[in-house]
This record gives C-alpha cells, sequence and structure tokens, in this order.
C-alpha cells in the first residue's frame, strides 16, 4: 500500500508574528519557515505504519513556492521515500489545495492520505474534509489512534471530539488528518539530512495535473488583535463589584 502524505511550509511556530505595514498579510521575508507541526505528525504515523510492515512507500507532497523543496527535504531527511513538488505561486486557499491533491490522488493511487488537521499560518481545518468530498471517501478528522486491519482493508481511527473520544471504522482508501496526540514526530539525523540533499524531488505544474484553480475568497485586511490591557489591584470586593457593574457593564 501506498501512502500519500501532504506536509505544508508555514512560519515556524516559535517565531512571533508581524503583520506587513500595508496589512495586507503576514511577514514572511526574512523569516523562519518550518514545516507545519500537524503536517510532521501525519509523516510520523506514515512512517510508523511502513515500519509495521503495512505499507510499501510514503511520498511526501508539497503545493506552493519554489521554496516548498526545502520542506520536503526535511520529510525525505525523516524517512519519506519520494517527494512530489507540485509549483503553484501565490496564495492557495483550501479549495484550491483540495483540487490539487484529487488530481494526484488520481495519478497516484494511494491506499492512504493522511494530512494534519489544520495549518497553523490559516488555521482553516478544511482541506482534509475538502478532498475527502471530492474523492468520494471516508473520512477520519483529528485522529489520536490509528489501526490498520491486518488486510489493508479497514482503518480504525479514535477521533477527539468535544465529548471526548469517538472511533470510526473506514474502508480503505480513506482520507485521514492527524491530532497532537497521535504521536511524537522524530527528529531528522544529520546522515539522513545530507542523503536528502542529493534526492530528486520529482516537480509538476497544475498543467501537468490538468488542473484550473481560481481563488473565491478575497483578503480585504488583516490587523493584529487588540493589545490586552493592564490588569489592576482592587482593594475589596465591592470595588470589584462596582466596576463590574458601571465599567465592563455585567449584569
Amino acid at each position: 500500500m501506498k501512502i500519500l502524505v501532504a506536509v505544508k511550509r508555514v512560519v515556524d511556530y516559535a517565531v512571533k508574528i508581524r503583520v506587513k505595514p500595508d496589512k495586507s498579510g503576514v511577514e514572511t521575508s526574512n523569516v523562519k519557515m518550518s514545516m507545519n507541526p500537524f503536517c510532521e505528525i501525519a509523516l510520523e504515523e506514515a512512517l510508523r505504519i511502513k515500519e509495521s510492515g503495512r505499507a510499501s512507500e510514503v511520498v511526501a507532497v508539497s503545493v506552493g513556492s519554489v521554496q516548498c523543496a526545502d520542506t520536503l527535504r526535511t520529510g525525505l531527511a525523516m524517512g519519506a521515500d519520494r517527494a512530489i513538488h507540485v509549483e503553484c505561486p501565490g496564495t492557495l486557499y483550501p479549495l484550491s489545495v483540495a483540487k490539487i491533491f484529487k488530481a494526484l490522488v488520481d495519478a497516484e493511487k494511494p491506499g492512504l492520505l493522511f494530512l494534519g488537521k489544520q495549518a497553523i499560518d490559516d488555521d482553516c481545518n478544511q482541506t482534509g474534509q475538502m478532498i475527502a468530498g471530492l474523492l468520494k471517501w471516508p473520512q477520519g478528522t483529528f485522529a489520536s489512534k490509528v489501526v490498520l486491519d491486518e488486510g489493508n482493508k479497514v482503518a480504525t481511527v479514535d477521533r477527539e471530539v468535544d465529548g471526548g473520544l469517538e472511533t470510526l471504522s473506514l474502508d480503505l482508501p480513506a482520507v485521514i488528518t492527524t491530532d497532537l496526540r497521535l504521536n511524537q514526530p522524530r527528529y531528522a539525523t544529520l546522515p539522513n539530512i545530507m542523503k536528502a540533499k542529493s534526492k530528486v524531488i520529482k516537480k509538476l505544474t497544475l498543467q501537468d495535473l490538468n488542473v484550473e484553480i481560481r481563488s473565491d475568497l478575497e483578503v480585504v485586511q488583516v490587523t493584529e488583535p487588540p493589545k490586552r490591557q493592564a490588569g489592576v489591584i482592587l482593594s475589596s470586593v465591592d470595588e470589584l463589584v462596582d466596576r463590574l457593574k458601571n465599567e465592563a457593564r455585567v449584569t
């Protein structure tokens, strides 16, 4: 069985986000970029399935600018067998990415498609669901545990919901999006990082996949949230009640 894993290049989670002066988006120039943490979890789970003997190949896929190749090399260093880069300049939204992955799935014929449940840059949490809809495949989102049966026919997925855990049984092929508690991603070793630098990344274009995309969303303005006001120390409960009633308008 082949496993396809989507990996996205995002601003590193440790970077303090800054809005561009013209408020058109987030500043990414001279900012550290890395693989989306949820995508790392998705790739780790695919690698563990392969190491258990349940999969024959793990293919990492990224969609976006030329710099996405760096993210794919990280995936190769972690243990992915192949990498595919769909070159697509400009901002991509979930539906566009879903259409691209549908075309890739049709070409690669994987038995499983893993994605992170969301990307930490836009927090959309939509792409996996949209791909499953376009493919008409079963889906298990927010997965905290994934178990395949002996014949790779069914995947049992524990997913996190508001009330606790929900267990799903999915006929393969299927789409699974991963949550934080699924696993702890491995670190790429220095020898594997050096080997990944020489590996070939397959490059595709939208024309190669026969996909035409258009943006149906427009970013009007990006602004920082209002700064949090400093707290005050009150001398009594009566003063607290007075402020809540007359300043905060709490009834």
